[in-house]
């Protein structure tokens, strides 16, 4: 019996821009449900407000980007936690809690450093410091 063919090359791109699809359908999903991801849409809206008031340089701009980015990366990766451990530990366990506890205590360093970088990149322009 001879071998399948593999797909042709548009197949595959075809399979990867897919992917990107279930990608954002996950972020609307989470912003959708999750009130904390609401929270961050509201501040990076701030963010992106203030920035453009401030004339922001484009390395303000990359080291904001970064942040926010740090802070939704780690609040999807949260949610997904959440979700997951909800799915196999319907009831509570210590394990659970402590792999929610963690996962929330990412999202936290990563909100704190966007606060730190969002103060060192905006109080200059606002003359904090």
């Amino acid at each position: 019996m001879a071998e399948p063919r593999p797909r042709p090359p548009q197949g595959r791109w075809r399979r990867r821009a897919a992917s990107f699809g279930h990608a954002w359908r996950g972020v609307r999903a989470a912003l959708r449900s999750e009130i904390h991801l609401q929270f961050h849409a509201v501040a990076t809206a701030a963010v992106l407000a203030l920035g453009a008031y401030c004339h922001l340089a484009r390395l303000e701009w990359a080291l904001l980007a970064l942040a926010v980015a740090a802070v939704w990366t780690a609040e999807l990766a949260n949610t997904a936690i959440e979700s997951l451990t909800d799915l196999v530990s319907p009831d509570y366990h210590p394990l659970a809690g402590r792999a929610k506890d963690i996962a929330a205590g990412a999202v936290l360093l990563a909100a704190l450093g966007a606060l730190l970088v969002g103060g060192l990149v905006f109080g200059p322009h606002l003359g904090l410091f």
